[in-house]
């Protein structure tokens, strides 16, 4: 079993105790589903989660979960591990220390919380599903290290040099938004950017069909959504 008993009760102050605290009308329930690499550690995890306020725990496929628990002992597997989970699902890590690659693996599966192995508690694991759900992202510092690290040197060798920013676009893109946002239209947007009209439709043909969006207004709408703009 992964926890001590000493760590089960969680006295009042703790995540329990102020869901408790919230009354049953007005409480979020997050739908959770548990997984991991070993059978016996899943059932130990279920066991700390069960029953607890707040907390609806998913049977079977995690298709319908809102945060997913895994605990493996590396991060390499979650992509079959978390196989079936909703792409927006938020995901809580509990593993060992994992190498910058396993960290990127990661957070392409939805990381928001690592919690490492030795560190496991049931409060801690409460308070990362509250924090996971309330999209509160939380790394150990050696991991946070190694993400910014990583983006300054994704910027830098990927993005960069096809003029493109971390939010994924451009900075035309984003300045063309930015303007049409104020209520300019293409022809003022060329005329103070000095682009021809034709240069700025089609910087937003591009971006609305990169992205997927309809036309301009939802193209103005999805950056303002995203705080991209």
């Amino acid at each position: 079993m992964p926890f001590s008993p000493a760590t089960r009760e969680i006295p009042g102050g703790g995540p329990a105790a102020r869901l408790h605290a919230v009354p049953a009308a007005d409480r979020a329930v997050v739908r959770v589903a548990v997984l991991a690499d070993d059978v016996f550690l899943r059932a130990g995890l279920l066991s700390e989660i069960q029953g607890k306020p707040g907390i609806h725990v998913v049977a079977g496929p995690p298709a319908s979960a809102d945060v997913l628990v895994a605990m493996t002992g590396s991060a390499a597997d979650l992509p079959d591990l978390v196989a079936g989970a909703p792409t927006n699902a938020r995901l809580v890590l509990i593993t060992g220390t994992p190498r910058p690659a396993e960290l990127w693996t990661a957070i392409e599966n939805g990381l928001v919380v690592l919690i490492p192995r030795a560190e496991l508690t049931t409060t801690r694991l409460l308070r990362a599903i509250a924090d996971a759900h309330q999209g509160h992202g939380h790394l150990p510092a050696e991991q946070l290290g190694q993400v910014l690290h990583g983006l300054a040197r994704l910027q830098r060798e990927v993005l960069s040099p096809r003029e493109l920013m971390l939010n994924g676009l451009s900075r035309r893109e984003t300045e063309v938004l930015r303007r049409l946002a104020d209520g300019q239209d293409t022809a003022e947007i060329a005329a103070e950017m000095s682009y021809s009209e034709r240069t700025v439709k089609n910087i937003l043909h591009s971006l609305t069909s990169r992205l997927g969006l309809r036309n301009r207004t939802h193209a103005v709408s999805y950056a303002l959504r995203n705080g991209l703009i």
